[in-house]
């Protein structure tokens, strides 16, 4: 080989890496920010990756989603935010309050697409909901929101028990929202309401000794995001103590819960991923209004309520999305 060619070729062979490293640089960033495990947000992910894809968007092809988890302890999102920082993502998603105002506080250039389950308003994520403004929008389920009806439907089904609700103490603005939310609609019926502390497992299962000895005769969930984390023992509790429930999430009335009211959430986490495509598109988060999920489904566990002695009526049996026999 001519010294002309050896030495073109040695050009040729040091400029791969650095056309591979271009094209993998091209391929744009989306970080997601969880206060949860990633096996509690499994279904949360698919679901999200099933929104990327229907615009065009591959995991590991196309885009990287650099995850960072925060396992049930809110303390570390704030690094973990900067750490999305320094990672140059293109867009960050928060899932959950905690997550989103920790995004928010810590991120003031990245464009954020959040999912809550509370009024993004009241908790200072946004300006309004058509029009976001800053770097922030996303889809706010209202979970807070439907907490009357969730408790019309249980008192419906058992209308001479004094209720409780379980929320979790270390994510204080939601728990708050909600319990306020959930004592006025108590109120409305003529209810009494025990609020019950559930930030740990062995909160939860002092919170269900707590309920026994009160004599409350069914529990509502909250819709807190550390909850579904503990949906194992929170139902095995349950059937310990033959107490009816009530969630937000249907996953939780398959796992054995008696009864779960809220949204769609695989179709709430699938309009994330397509809000992320959006704005890696080009779009911005002051332009695109957050979005509000319009159907809410009723998903009654039969196999629970046999269990717990529980009859049923038509009128519920007609109303519900799904039944679990």
């Amino acid at each position: 080989m001519r010294r002309r060619e050896f030495i073109a070729g040695l050009g040729s062979a040091a400029a791969l890496p650095l056309a591979a490293r271009a094209q993998q640089s091209a391929v744009p960033t989306i970080g997601w920010l969880d206060s949860q495990s990633p096996e509690a947000a499994r279904e949360s992910v698919a679901a999200f990756q099933q929104g990327l894809a229907e615009t065009g968007y591959i995991e590991g092809g196309n885009v990287i989603v650099e995850y960072r988890w925060a396992e049930n302890h809110d303390d570390r999102l704030p690094a973990l935010a900067a750490d999305l920082v320094h990672r140059r993502a293109a867009v960050i998603i928060a899932l959950g309050t905690p997550s989103a105002l920790a995004a928010k506080a810590a991120i003031r250039a990245i464009p954020i697409v959040f999912r809550v389950g509370t009024d993004p308003v009241e908790i200072g994520l946004v300006a309004s909901f058509n029009r976001p403004a800053g770097n922030l929008t996303g889809i706010a389920n209202l979970a807070t929101n439907i907490v009357s009806k969730r408790l019309a439907l249980l008192h419906e089904l058992l209308p001479a028990v004094m209720f409780a609700t379980l929320v979790n103490p270390a994510n204080p603005r939601f728990a708050q929202i909600e319990t306020r939310d959930l004592q006025a609609a108590a109120g409305v019926l003529g209810l009494r309401m025990l609020v019950l502390n559930g930030g740990t497992p062995s909160d939860i299962a002092r919170a269900f000794a707590t309920l026994v000895e009160r004599q409350a005769g069914a529990l509502l969930i909250s819709s807190d995001a550390s909850f579904i984390a503990a949906r194992d023992q929170i139902t095995s509790l349950a059937a310990r103590y033959a107490i009816p429930t009530m969630f937000v999430d249907r996953t939780f009335a398959a796992a054995g819960g008696l009864l779960s009211y809220g949204a769609n959430v695989s179709d709430v986490n699938r309009q994330v991923g397509l809000y992320a495509r959006r704005i890696l598109k080009g779009e911005k988060p002051a332009d695109l209004p957050v979005v509000q999920p319009t159907k809410f489904e009723l998903v009654i566990n039969l196999k629970t309520a046999k269990a717990l002695g529980l009859s049923i009526t038509e009128t519920l049996l007609a109303t519900a999305d799904e039944v679990i026999q």
